[in-house]
């Protein structure tokens, strides 16, 4: 019998105590948090590990890092793609930036599904809020979007940029924004203080933030991750054949609470290897962002890691 969608992995914290029903949760909390403080060694300590933002970095002052939607709205909007270089290297920016969104792009290839969205992403942070107050609150009914849609609104960015010559997502961004926020907001923070550091990072566009939050909370459940990010669309199909998945390995003992369904930004992507006993217990979906709380709340241990070339369990 299904349970409350509020009381999701309840009984794994029963049967396993609060680490095993929260370890994933907990591991990318740490993750998201180290990123960002990662950003902020530089401006708060002068020790720059990574110099820049979300968008394009540098790690330790050699390795650069570039988002690759920027990168590619760059290039067919016609302009030279950059990412903040040490002085003795300003002149090959360029070719860092380019660098840096194939390091990005081959890394989240081979790795797993959409791993920036579950364990980088610093909206994460604000939409995860969103769906755990949603589920205390009871707010089910939802409206209905297509969760292709993001894969439509990926395409027009590419469109748009090419035909403007512009960045066309950056101006409204919630991702970018709240990085950057984050990051020049607790940068200002030693000389005015975490509030006032705060309120002049973000500025303006705290909005955007406002908006992603008060969506997911109140129109569309899982609305913003599961539905319109062009930046989730494409670290989908980078990471589709990513070599780490998530698998119903014991889904023989499943019953049926719906908690991982709850649970889970894109439960679309557990129906068929949870219930489709003629399916591979692979979570093959370039949906699925890879972030384990399947395996957190799930109190009959149904859910194992496995690579995309594990076999078993799989019917005959």
């Amino acid at each position: 019998m299904a349970n409350a969608a509020k009381n999701a992995g309840h009984e794994a914290l029963v049967k396993y105590g609060w680490w095993y029903s929260h370890r994933f949760l907990v591991l990318r909390r740490i993750s998201q948090l180290l990123i960002l403080a990662m950003y902020l060694t530089g401006p708060l300590l002068g020790v720059w590990i990574l110099r820049g933002n979300y968008s394009g970095s540098m790690l330790l002052g050699v390795i650069p890092l570039s988002d690759p939607l920027m990168m590619l709205q760059t290039l067919v909007s016609g302009h030279v793609p950059q990412v903040p270089a040490q002085s003795g290297w300003a002149a090959w920016s360029e070719w860092y930036a380019l660098i840096g969104g194939i390091i990005i792009a081959l890394a989240y290839a081979l790795f797993a599904s959409r791993l920036f969205c579950g364990w980088v992403c610093p909206l994460g942070l604000v939409t995860d809020f969103a769906a755990w107050l949603r589920r205390k609150l009871g707010l089910r009914s939802s409206a209905t979007i297509p969760a292709t849609l993001r894969y439509g609104i990926l395409v027009a960015i590419i469109i748009g940029s090419a035909i403007t010559g512009t960045l066309v997502w950056e101006w409204v961004n919630p991702v970018s924004a709240l990085g950057r926020g984050l990051i020049s907001g607790f940068g200002h923070s030693a000389s005015s203080g975490v509030i006032t550091g705060l309120i002049f990072g973000f500025g303006a566009s705290i909005w955007l933030i406002v908006v992603v939050f008060l969506f997911d909370l109140l129109v569309v459940e899982h609305g913003w991750c599961g539905h319109l990010c062009p930046v989730g669309a494409l670290y989908g199909v980078i990471g589709c054949k990513g070599v780490l998945r998530i698998s119903a390995e014991n889904r023989q003992d499943c019953t049926r609470c719906m908690d991982c369904i709850h649970i889970c930004p894109e439960p679309q992507v557990l129906r068929g290897p949870l219930f489709g006993k003629q399916e591979s217990p692979l979570v093959l979906s370039k949906e699925c962002i890879s972030c384990g709380r399947c395996i957190d709340v799930c109190s009959e241990k149904v859910f194992q890691i496995k690579t995309r070339f594990h076999r078993s369990g799989v019917e005959e």
